[in-house]
């Protein structure tokens, strides 16, 4: 599976993939360029790409794009100034062809820290419910703790497999963590 990671600088992609592979993290620089992992889940290889966010490197990010089975936008949940931001970069690349059908995990970031958003308000500030073209779900997490990472790529894993292969593992049976918000184009389901 080829998984791109992308979303605005400083919003913890690389910490998020360090913590995945057991790696230390304590001193992580700014991504100027990319990084490649792969990691291995449930049977599958997953190479990953992990993509500088800040402004001067967003237009490049298409360079990357071609066979995405998978999405992953990371956002920093305690960024409220940037928002408006992380919303018009992640419509702009939800309308790229080349990731058409890409399954879509929204990592919210740094929910350990205090005031960080809530599930409910990075959707609505994302717009999230006017996506029809890609599965998508939020899914709160730590990089820094790791909380929450390995339920949100289990679930990535599970959807890309349920779409792609034929006895891949069943989306549909998906267990929702309690404080996961997850939508298809016509449901909502937000889990107590």
């Amino acid at each position: 599976m080829r998984v791109l990671f992308l979303g605005l600088d400083n919003a913890g992609k690389t910490t998020i993939l360090k913590k995945l592979n057991n790696e230390n993290i304590s001193d992580i620089s700014p991504t100027l360029g990319f990084n490649i992992k792969t990691l291995i889940r449930d049977g599958y290889t997953l190479n990953i790409w992990d993509v500088g966010g800040q402004r001067t490197l967003r237009p490049y990010w298409r360079n990357y794009f071609e066979s995405t089975d998978a999405v992953v936008w990371v956002v920093d949940s305690s960024d409220r100034m940037r928002m408006e931001d992380c919303q018009n970069e992640l419509k702009g690349l939800l309308k790229e062809e080349r990731l058409a059908g890409a399954t879509l995990l929204i990592f919210a970031n740094k929910q350990d820290l205090e005031g960080s958003m809530t599930l409910e308000e990075i959707r609505d500030a994302l717009d999230l419910k006017s996506i029809v073209s890609h599965r998508w779900i939020v899914h709160p997490c730590s990089a820094y703790t790791g909380k929450g990472l390995d339920d949100g790529m289990n679930w990535l894993v599970k959807e890309v497999a349920g779409r792609l292969y034929w006895n891949g593992l069943q989306s549909a049976e998906t267990t929702q963590n309690d404080n996961t918000l997850h939508e298809s184009p016509e449901v909502e389901v937000i889990t107590p």
